[in-house]
């Protein structure tokens, strides 16, 4: 009988011991992949945010707790602009409010008039709103064909009834989601005079990005320059947590995971002592003995993670579902995730079954057929 064969019907032959450590695997895999695509959703959610403005890169203030609770006033608006290098500096206040429950984290932005083209704003219906306006909106063309509103309609934000004047396009998915009010206006309501939450920097041309962000973040070490996702959590130290928790998840999964199947695989070399015996005694040899035990492992291992990979699917639409993270947790299935998973599998299980194997393939013959 070959190895494989013989491997299959061990693993047949004690199904629900099988099923058990599958499953085991499975639960490990389902957690880290859950944990690494809400990490991952939240970084492109995050991302969106700076693409907004088309810029070559974003200043924030360093070390929020969210990169929207982010505070730079006038003065520091001021000598960014200044700074040498740069062609253009757009600050932005940036808000969430809840509008319905199919837009819970709607997104608001406050612009000057002035800077709606260097932002990147294209008025598809209607004009802009006025310099000074309090109670006029432009709504992005999505969220316009969302709600169903249009040109003229009313639009409550804010805590007050705003007029709809314009239909506009950014380009990117996520601001045309969302809408864009009279900059004092927003600052009057969330009672924040003169400041803004982010600015969007264009470099001029013949200057290097990297050399203007490094004047930036010298002359005002309280800030940060932000350019691409992963450079995201110099500003926002909710992603940082969320990825060290993904990571943390990972090691404890494999270890605990280690554990669980090493103590199975222990119970299945207790039982099979004879086996291996025999085994040994026809002239198996221990590399293939051990090769045995690792192979049916990696079997179930392999299973275990495709189940636990289906799982994370389940988990994360529940999720999705829920009435308080409808519209805030967006799923992004990336193949770091899989292969994070599946490494999960596999490590957990090559761990906990190596000890196992190799006692089973320096069993002496002898004494293990005498074994009871």
């Amino acid at each position: 009988m070959s190895t494989i064969v013989l491997l299959l019907s061990n693993i047949w032959a004690k199904k629900a011991r099988s099923f058990g450590l599958a499953f085991a695997v499975a639960l490990a895999v389902m957690t880290v992949v859950v944990l690494t695509v809400v990490s991952s959703g939240l970084e492109s959610s995050a991302a969106a945010i700076l693409k907004i403005g088309k810029s070559d890169f974003t200043v924030a203030q360093k070390n929020v707790s969210d990169v929207l609770f982010s505070y730079l006033d006038t003065h520091q608006l001021a000598e960014v602009r200044a700074t040498k290098g740069v062609a253009n500096a757009v600050g932005a206040l940036i808000e969430t409010e809840r509008i319905n429950a199919a837009n819970p984290l709607f997104l608001e932005i406050g612009l000057p008039l002035d800077e709606l083209t260097p932002f990147g704003v294209h008025v598809l219906a209607g004009r802009p709103y006025s310099a000074n306006a309090t109670h006029e909106v432009m709504l992005g063309w999505r969220a316009a064909e969302d709600m169903g509103l249009h040109v003229g309609d009313g639009f409550y934000a804010n805590g007050t009834k705003n007029t709809i004047v314009g239909i506009y396009s950014t380009g990117i998915s996520f601001g045309d989601l969302g809408a864009i009010f009279p900059l004092s206006a927003v600052q009057a309501y969330n009672r924040v005079p003169g400041a803004v939450t982010l600015v969007f920097v264009k470099v001029a041309p013949g200057y290097r990005i990297g050399e203007v962000e490094k004047r930036i973040t010298y002359a005002h070490p309280e800030l940060t320059t932000i350019r691409t996702v992963t450079q995201f959590g110099r500003a926002d130290r909710n992603l940082v947590f969320l990825k060290a928790a993904a990571t943390g998840s990972t090691i404890l999964a494999v270890v605990i995971g280690a554990i669980v199947v090493g103590n199975t695989m222990m119970l299945s070399l207790f039982e099979r002592t004879r086996e291996f015996g025999l085994l040994r005694a026809i002239g198996w040899t221990r590399t293939r003995v051990v090769s045995l035990l690792l192979g049916e492992g990696m079997v179930l291992a392999v299973v275990g993670a495709a189940v636990g990979v289906g799982l994370s699917y389940l988990v994360t639409s529940i999720l999705q579902a829920l009435p308080q993270l409808a519209g805030v947790l967006h799923s992004n299935y990336t193949s770091e995730a899989f292969w994070r998973g599946l490494y999960t599998g596999l490590g957990m299980t090559i761990l906990g079954t190596l000890y196992p194997a190799l006692r089973a393939g320096f069993l002496a013959p002898l004494q293990a057929l005498s074994h009871e």
